[in-house]
């Protein structure tokens, strides 16, 4: 079975459970890959999580049955895995502006989320160059934030923390640690590590702004990398937009299309020296990898 017919089997298992209980494993499970991939495999490509994208498919189609006018409305909330009418009302408001009572008026503009189909997309035979290589665990020291998926707010939140952390005296002193010296594990002036939460799933992400760790830390906070097989796959092009389109490109065609699944470890991004605003910037993503079973 093809990657998009296997995570589209994903998509049919969620749509037939958005009125019952939904076990993402057992998603990941028709997609053939381990729940972590699963979920990283969906973020990447639509934006939101499995979790994200059942929420608003079920706040969709409670406003359909809603317009019906036929169905109370502490019968929806229920029916939808809401435990009472305030928490469906707060949710439904958030997500389409009206109160449910409101969504029954004529006329009202309601938010419709579609139900989203993979394809594998292939642009006119454009190769997707990398490398693999193994490294040991290392360290790194730097800052970083929790950012949630939900409406998109990471793709806004990441670049504000980047521009607001990167004008700071606190920027400045962590370059200093590095001595003016490339990390001797990934040759980067500075480093993007990209983390699961503590239950390892992918909302919220902890992403941190660091250095290789090589000695002092002064008062940063320190994050663990494990070993692991690395896929570096180069960026060109100005910051953030270049290594964003890359990203998206390794999920949505170089995964598909070869037998490695993501091992569940940080991403980096690798900030190479040079100016990261030059139509030539070059930097690096990394991505941890396993062969699939």
């Amino acid at each position: 079975m093809e990657w998009s017919e296997r995570m589209n089997a994903a998509i049919d298992y969620i749509e037939d459970n958005l009125t019952g209980e939904i076990d993402f494993s057992k998603a990941a499970e028709k997609a053939a890959c381990s729940a972590f991939h699963f979920q990283r495999m969906f973020f990447a490509v639509n934006g939101i999580t499995p979790a994200e994208y059942a929420r608003r498919r079920r706040l969709t189609m409670a406003a359909r049955e809603l317009f019906s006018g036929k169905v109370k409305v502490i019968d929806i909330a229920m029916k939808y895995g809401y435990e009472s009418p305030d928490a469906f009302t707060r949710a439904f408001r958030n997500f389409h502006g009206v109160t449910p009572s409101a969504a029954r008026e004529p006329g009202v503009t309601l938010t419709a989320f579609p139900r989203v189909s993979f394809h594998i997309e292939l642009k006119g035979g454009i190769d997707v160059d990398y490398k693999m290589i193994e490294k040991p665990a290392f360290d790194v020291v730097g800052r970083g934030k929790k950012f949630t998926t939900k409406n998109m707010e990471q793709a806004i939140k990441i670049p504000q923390f980047w521009q607001e952390f990167s004008a700071s005296a606190e920027y400045q002193k962590l370059a200093k640690l590095g001595g003016g010296k490339p990390g001797p594990v990934t040759g980067a002036d500075m480093l993007s590590a990209i983390f699961p939460n503590e239950e390892n799933t992918w909302d919220p992400i902890i992403y941190t702004i660091c250095i290789e760790k090589t000695g002092k830390t002064a008062d940063f906070d320190v994050y663990h990398i494990p070993a692991a097989t690395w896929a570096i796959f180069d960026s060109v092009g100005p910051m953030p937009g270049a290594i964003q389109e890359v990203t998206v490109k390794i999920f949505q065609e170089w995964f598909p299309s070869t037998g490695y699944e993501h091992d569940a470890k940080p991403e980096l991004e690798v900030y190479l020296p040079g100016d990261p605003n030059s139509p030539d910037y070059r930097c690096q993503v990394w991505m941890p990898i396993v062969k699939k079973n």
